[in-house]
């Protein structure tokens, strides 16, 4: 009985309107590597890009400006699934690339808590966090691409999938479309409980494989503005980046096959684009809409020339920035865009909320359903906070900064680095960015005025005190998200003394 009541206040207080006969279905799409410049509804997105489900999906739902869900692929879905920063991601390992283990018991999946507290849960498409898939414990239905041995790149085609923690079997056909033809199978059950579905495609991550289908989209589209910093030099930012580039140069001084690559990439979108559009549609036939809460995002974005890179993992926008649609008919309001800016682990915490299930444990994320609610309105809370501890979790990467061991906290190849481990905190206008090895230095942007993050406000030392408020109130809260890292992190390079007073 007061279980009841509570998620009838619950709903009461979410909605601000009539109470609602049952918690909500959750329907999270999750995709791979895709950039909100690939969902027209985005203002950002290409002239060219057409994705008609996306946007409609948005002009019925909210549509958030800046979702940071992750910095790449494995720690993203770890944070997805535990609600913690990497930094906090005790256990986990990797074992062999891309295979990993995790202790569930010290680091436990919220899953398994909505399944104690009266929801169904199930998981299809990709995993990334090695062959303990969870089912039985964390889901009741899986069918779970794990990229085990010699599947690993089989995003589009090849795929063996493992159906209820099962063997390794042939998913056949294209995946996208089938990943959406088994979600499609699983919301046309008949059931007692609400459910919650995780989506996972492998698309859009490379090698970009379109469906068949789709092989001749775009072709008749204008050529992609090139990224004016495509090339360096890039003024302002650490000195490992400001030659680097993914991207040769042909004889015309342009980055080769820099159209035809992103083109690819965008086809390989547009079955995602349909597979929405499909499963909308069969929500709505069962009866199912209005009381499913439908999420779209992705893992993190994925940058197109942008600081010369073709990646994602770097701390800018370009590369971390994914298009997030909250849609859930008569509660959350439509066509509403808000600009404030949030993380995957938001999105969690938040699911907690609106399912009327308290969190099991601590949790690094903000509850944003008074967002949902009002995207204007005055939303008092701390900071937006993420990092990347590239390949190392929990307690590792701490010891990586006792030790000085930065050799794991660097990601690059023969060209020399393209990335190291990095934290970075929101505040109002300004991304505060810091790296977690020696001699780097930070970097502030004001993303109001310099949204393409071209101007490091860190090097002029008239701003030395703002960059040092932000390094303190970053250190501050880490440390409240359980960041004793930031006790050993080695001092930065002082921007403003490298580059000098005249700048």
């Amino acid at each position: 009985m007061m279980r009841f009541l509570r998620t009838a206040c619950l709903y009461l207080t979410f909605t601000g309107s009539v109470l609602a006969a049952a918690r909500p279905n959750i329907l999270y799409i999750f995709t791979d590597d895709q950039s909100r410049r690939s969902a027209g509804c985005y203002p950002e997105a290409h002239t060219w890009v057409e994705t008609p489900n996306l946007d409609r999906l948005a002009a019925g739902g909210l549509r958030f400006t800046h979702c940071y869900p992750g910095a790449w692929c494995m720690p993203s879905r770890a944070s997805m699934l535990t609600g913690k920063l990497q930094h906090a991601q005790d256990t986990l390992r990797i074992t062999n690339y891309p295979m990993a283990e995790y202790d569930p018991e010290v680091l436990p999946f919220w899953p398994s808590m909505f399944r104690k507290n009266g929801y169904e849960t199930a998981c299809i498409g990709k995993w990334h966090l090695g062959a303990d898939v969870g089912h039985g414990r964390d889901w009741d239905y899986s069918v779970i691409w794990d990229r085990g041995k010699g599947n690993s790149l089989a995003y589009y085609h090849g795929t063996l999938v493992r159906h209820n923690g099962g063997k390794r079997v042939p998913l056949g056909g294209y995946s996208t479309d089938r990943y959406t033809d088994l979600a499609i199978e699983y919301l046309q059950r008949e059931r007692e409980k609400p459910w919650f579905l995780w989506l996972c495609y492998g698309g859009v991550h490379g090698p970009y494989t379109e469906a068949k289908r789709h092989r001749l989209s775009y072709r008749e589209a204008p050529p992609t503005h090139v990224p004016a910093d495509i090339f360096g030099p890039r003024p302002g930012k650490p000195a490992f980046l400001q030659h680097w580039s993914a991207w040769k140069k042909d004889p015309d001084g342009k980055p080769r096959g820099f159209d035809a690559q992103v083109k690819k990439y965008h086809r390989a979108v547009a079955a995602i684009d349909e597979g929405v559009g499909r499963l909308v549609e069969v929500l709505q036939a069962s009866g199912q809409l209005d009381n499913t809460l439908i999420v779209f995002t992705s893992d993190q974005g994925f940058a197109w020339g942008q600081h010369g890179y073709r990646h994602k993992w770097a701390p800018y926008d370009a590369n971390l920035c994914a298009p997030l649609i909250w849609h859930w008919p008569g509660r959350i309001p439509a066509g509403a865009t808000c600009a404030e800016p949030v993380t995957g682990l938001d999105i969690v915490r938040t699911f907690h909320t609106v399912a009327g299930v308290d969190p099991a444990w601590k949790m690094h994320g903000r509850d944003i359903s008074a967002l949902l609610r009002n995207p204007q309105a005055e939303w008092k809370a701390p900071p937006m906070i993420l990092n990347n501890t590239w390949r190392l979790y929990g307690e590792a990467f701490t010891q990586a900064l006792v030790n000085k061991n930065w050799k794991p906290l660097n990601y690059g190849g023969a060209r020399g680095p393209m990335s190291r481990a990095w934290l970075m905190m929101r505040k109002g206008p300004y991304k505060y960015i810091r790296y977690t090895v020696p001699g780097c230095i930070e970097e502030v942007y004001d993303l109001e005025s310099d949204p393409d993050e071209l101007d490091n406000l860190a090097v002029r030392a008239k701003h030395k005190d703002l960059v040092l408020a932000l390094r303190r109130e970053s250190e501050q809260q880490f440390l409240e998200h359980d960041g004793e890292f930031v006790r050993h992190l080695p001092e930065p390079k002082p921007a403003w003394a490298e580059y000098g007073e005249k700048q």
